[in-house]
């Protein structure tokens, strides 16, 4: 790369640092071509970006940006995914490296949060945005005699009780 590539791909990586929901950082040594490109399909399918940097524009990227804290990830042959929701790049990632054994998760950063390889793995299993939209639409959405029958249940069950006190005292 010459100088201004290398200037542009710094600025490039600073702003997707700053912009980002959420960071990983992986070793990806001993993948193929093939695995990277199946990898990097995934990633793009489910809305996130995969770039392979070179450590050292990677660090002067960090700078300035909230995920300063993960500079010291970047040792030996590392990979960067990132996405808008801070869910979508661990999910793919740890699912990802569950069938590869050559992707290797060492931490990431969420905002100013810096993530742990078992903090990212946490992450991942959380539902994405989109899910937890489609349970709140599915919870909004509920008949409003299920929300009246849990709120009169209390009720029918005094009422029963208070019924089965008369009947006892009208046989007394």
């Amino acid at each position: 790369m010459e100088r201004a590539e290398k200037r542009e791909f710094v600025t490039e990586l600073n702003e997707v640092f700053k912009a980002s929901g959420s960071v990983v950082v992986a070793h990806y040594a001993g993948a193929t071509v093939a695995q990277m490109n199946d990898f990097r399909s995934k990633m793009r399918a489910a809305g996130g970006t995969i770039k392979v940097a070179k450590n050292r524009l990677a660090k002067i990227a960090l700078q300035g940006t909230e995920a300063e804290g993960i500079a010291d990830l970047f040792t030996g042959q590392t990979l960067i995914a990132y996405s808008n929701d801070p869910i979508t790049a661990p999910k793919v990632v740890v699912d990802f490296a569950k069938t590869n054994d050559k992707i290797v998760v060492l931490g990431g950063a969420m905002g100013t949060t810096t993530l742990n390889a078992d903090a990212v793995k946490s992450l991942a299993t959380l539902p994405s945005l989109d899910e937890l939209r489609a349970k709140l639409l599915g919870m909004i959405q509920t008949p409003a005699t299920r929300i009246a029958g849990v709120v009169a249940a209390p009720a029918s069950q005094l009422a029963r009780v208070f019924s089965a006190y008369a009947k006892k005292d009208e046989a007394a």
